[in-house]
């Protein structure tokens, strides 16, 4: 038996058996929070329990790193959506230790796209259009680093209300002890005073 028919064969129990239910919620996130995080298969359960977090009172978005990579992509548009049409009033950046982000190595990524039969060209064709692997790859070199970037993103874009705190947060994958890193409360306050 293969994933996907193991995986259907799970799903069609799990709906006769209607244990859908407890999950059951609204489009609109129930604390009103877009969170911006990473990927990582350590976090997709211990970070919403470590945050206090059940199905449907958080907007997850989530990324390799947590890194926005440029200001309008998939991710911007996500958390733009999060605020301005479902209702998300702060915004929550969170990397975690140990990402696989820390350090990329670009050069050794590529090996590996080739390895799996990404062929020159198709490299060259992306060159050649602009796509440089080193910048689009890149990581950082303390996951800090990285939530410093994409907050500050977030909070200058110029389609984020200016009331709109953006957080920044790690958290450890083992543990999920959270350490705050940006007090977007604190950068309002800062702005206003200005």
């Amino acid at each position: 038996m293969s994933f996907v028919s193991d995986i259907l064969e799970f799903n069609e129990r799990f709906v006769e058996e209607k244990q859908y239910e407890q999950y059951l919620t609204d489009k609109f996130p129930e604390k009103k929070v877009a969170i911006l995080t990473c990927m990582d298969t350590r976090l997709v359960e211990l970070l919403p329990k470590a945050l206090n977090l059940r199905n449907g009172d958080a907007k997850f978005i989530k990324n390799a790193g947590a890194i926005l990579t440029q200001p309008f992509g998939s991710a911007m548009r996500s958390i733009l959506v999060a605020i301005h049409e479902l209702g998300a009033k702060e915004v929550l950046v969170i990397g975690h230790h140990g990402c696989g982000m820390t350090k990329l190595d670009s050069d050794a990524l590529v090996a590996k796209f080739k390895k799996n039969g990404i062929s020159d060209a198709v490299l060259t064709t992306l060159e050649n259009s602009g796509i440089r692997m080193e910048r689009f790859l890149k990581g950082f070199d303390k996951p800090e680093d990285g939530v410093r970037h994409s907050a500050e993103m977030i909070r200058k874009h110029p389609l984020i209300p200016s009331f709109v705190p953006v957080h920044g947060f790690l958290i450890h994958p083992e543990t999920g002890k959270l350490e705050l890193i940006i007090n977007g409360y604190d950068e309002l306050e800062e702005e206003r005073s200005e």
